[in-house]
């Protein structure tokens, strides 16, 4: 296998270096991940996972023997979020991706709120975020959508078009070139298998938004990872009815780091931005330097954040314990079973 092929799925040298010289196992990327195996690329080989697929995401990079996925090689990034439900744990959604592709439509599905959730996740992960604003030849101003979205944070870029249009699309090619992944995610409906119909020239099914509030009706199903006509690699994602925040500090300093960097000039290092005196954040809203609004979605997202990983921290704390009071116990009775020191 030629380090060519490997190179245009995204193979660089984080990946070589983890692989010994005289190692024989091959490496090869996850396209589909199955409850019983992997299809991974180069070839759509099918891998049996011996411990389960469970702990492998689409995007993975892996060593495996031709039949069976040996290891999983450390990623560069990992897109990741809470699990549905009150359960605070982390799902792992993608991985290696380059630049999110957060797509929306000029209509009722734009969302601010959703996008800052976004944006966080990508950021927080380490990935590019692009914007990609559909359905702009049916509205009336798309320039208006698109200001709205550039002006979330000076790290996102922007872009309005038809996904119905070739041409347009074609636009997004610098994203998924040779050894760049493109992950798309975003409501169902927006035109995210379209944009990968074009991208890739695979044809999967698509359907139309419902007219009465712009909703779509779900056509992706499984993620995968399929290889684009510009020479790279896309992700199409189903839509996500839920993207909670968790051990997502980062990304949300990113996003709203003009209310961050208020809040540290805050008089109180535990100021809560709710009238306490010499609150900078409050003295910011009220001068309208930033909109209460954006404020309270901020907090919404950091309590959020904050809950879930502190519950998360805790059970991997209680986890390890028991590891390590099962390991002492078992230490125990093996010294039992060997009777007393004679020497």
């Amino acid at each position: 296998m030629s380090t060519t092929d490997l190179s245009s799925l995204g193979w660089t040298s984080h990946f070589a270096d983890q692989v010994a010289s005289d190692d024989t196992l091959t490496p090869a990327r996850v396209a589909e991940v199955q409850r019983s195996h992997l299809t991974v690329l180069p070839g759509h080989l099918r891998l049996l996972a011996p411990e389960g697929t469970g702990r492998f995401a689409v995007g993975d990079w892996v060593l495996h023997d031709g039949a069976t996925a040996l290891r999983r090689l450390d990623p560069v990034t990992e897109i990741t979020r809470k699990v549905a439900g009150d359960e605070s744990a982390q799902q792992l959604i993608v991985a290696n991706v380059d630049t999110l592709g957060i797509v929306t439509s000029c209509n009722a599905d734009f969302s601010v709120a959703r996008l800052e959730r976004y944006l966080t996740v990508a950021l927080t992960a380490g990935c590019q975020p692009l914007v990609i604003l559909t359905k702009a030849d049916q509205a009336d101003h798309p320039e208006d959508y698109l200001r709205d979205a550039q002006g979330l944070s000076p790290l996102v870029t922007a872009m309005a078009l038809n996904a119905k249009d070739p041409e347009e699309v074609a636009r997004l090619r610098p994203w998924c070139g040779p050894g760049q992944t493109l992950a798309l995610v975003g409501s169902s409906g927006v035109g995210k298998t379209t944009i990968q119909n074009t991208l890739t020239g695979q044809v999967a099914a698509t359907q139309d938004i419902r007219e009465d509030d712009a909703r779509g009706r779900h056509t992706t199903t499984a993620r995968a990872l399929r290889p684009t006509l510009a020479g790279g690699c896309l992700i199409d994602t189903p839509g996500m009815r839920e993207l909670g925040m968790i051990e997502a500090a980062e990304g949300l300093a990113q996003v709203f780091a003009d209310i961050e960097a208020l809040a540290a000039q805050c008089r109180f290092r535990d100021c809560a931005h709710e009238g306490e005196p010499g609150c900078a954040v409050q003295a910011a809203i009220a001068s309208g330097e930033i909109e209460l609004d954006r404020f309270r979605r901020y907090q919404k997202l950091e309590r959020e954040d904050r809950l879930h990983t502190e519950a998360l921290h805790e059970r991997r704390a209680r986890t390890r314990a028991w590891a390590k009071a099962t390991a002492q116990g078992s230490a125990r009775a093996k010294s039992k079973r060997r009777g007393p020191d004679k020497s």
